[in-house]
């Protein structure tokens, strides 16, 4: 529901504003969680819901839905069909389920602790690559470049570089078509359901010291073969 209402309004020529963190927000991020807040509460009602748009709400039953119903919001507003609506569900601090939805392209990663981790209902997992053959995707390479000197390298030992970051670089690589995302600087709601897709997808993700929550300043994915290699040369550059 949420991903249909987004896409009523992409590529009509919605206008973004800003919030106070200036970063944009359109009436389709509105909108979109309203619809997902709507939708949760009718069958959950006594869930807690943190949201990017509307915030925190309290429940009384142990979980908590940590919902983006954008996550690619400068992509949205620019017609690029790479956004993505992403959904985790804590529970007593552990994400057990999560959905990556792509409604411009109607694909959906999801997964549930120790159930697996399907792309639109076939099982789909990480590659196996070595790091020189790696694709590195990141939500922004100049926030990365100005973070640390951590790309820098990562550019030098591995394959390629591209942006294609936001919900579909977290997909793609959990479905083994890339290899490496990376977020210098993100929200929890950025990666609400990356802990159980990955899990369930065969790879690994923390932040980029090696910490395992999505509460944390930034956050990486990629498999578990390369996860040490990966959080190593994360973990050691030191940010300029």
């Amino acid at each position: 529901m949420c991903g249909k209402r987004t896409l009523a309004y992409f590529n009509t020529g919605v206008l973004a504003e800003m919030k106070g963190d200036n970063t944009p927000v359109t009436i389709a991020d509105k909108e979109g969680e309203r619809v997902l807040r709507e939708c949760i509460l009718s069958h959950f009602p006594d869930h807690a819901i943190l949201g990017e748009e509307e915030g925190a709400s309290e429940g009384t039953a142990p979980f908590r839905w940590v919902c983006d119903p954008i996550d690619g919001t400068k992509a949205f507003v620019a017609g690029v069909p790479l956004y993505g609506t992403l959904i985790g569900v804590e529970r007593e601090g552990e994400i057990v389920a999560g959905v990556i939805y792509l409604p411009a392209l109607d694909e959906m990663v999801a997964a549930g602790k120790g159930l697996g981790c399907t792309i639109n209902g076939r099982t789909c997992r990480v590659a196996d690559k070595p790091l020189e053959q790696a694709v590195v995707v990141c939500s922004s390479i100049v926030r990365s470049q100005k973070r640390s000197e951590a790309f820098a390298q990562l550019t030098e030992k591995t394959y390629l570089q591209r942006t294609w970051g936001d919900a579909f670089g977290y997909a793609r690589v959990a479905m083994g078509q890339l290899d490496i995302m990376l977020d210098p600087v993100k929200s929890p709601w950025d990666v609400g359901p990356m802990p159980v897709i990955f899990a369930e997808a065969g790879g690994r993700c923390s932040t980029w010291k090696g910490e395992s929550d999505i509460y944390g300043r930034d956050f990486f994915a990629t498999s578990a073969r390369l996860y040490p290699q990966v959080l190593d040369i994360l973990s050691s550059a030191p940010d300029f």
